[in-house]
């Protein structure tokens, strides 16, 4: 399975699983899409700061 794990870095430096089994990333303005395998969407107003392919990590960054 290549899905990945999507992972939100809050302000004070906290990593925080935000949603399993990503298989689409969109970016929607000042906000991210993601899909994962089942359908369910998720937006959240983040950048993307890192992908980490050969983890299945999707490390994101809040923004204001």
């Amino acid at each position: 399975m290549c899905q990945s794990s999507a992972y939100l870095i809050k302000e004070d430096g906290r990593e925080e699983l935000v949603m399993e089994d990503v298989n689409i990333v969109k970016p929607r303005g000042a906000q991210i899409l993601m899909v994962d395998i089942l359908g369910t969407e998720k937006l959240i107003a983040a950048r993307i700061k890192e992908l980490q392919l050969v983890d299945h990590r999707i490390i994101l960054e809040e923004v204001d």
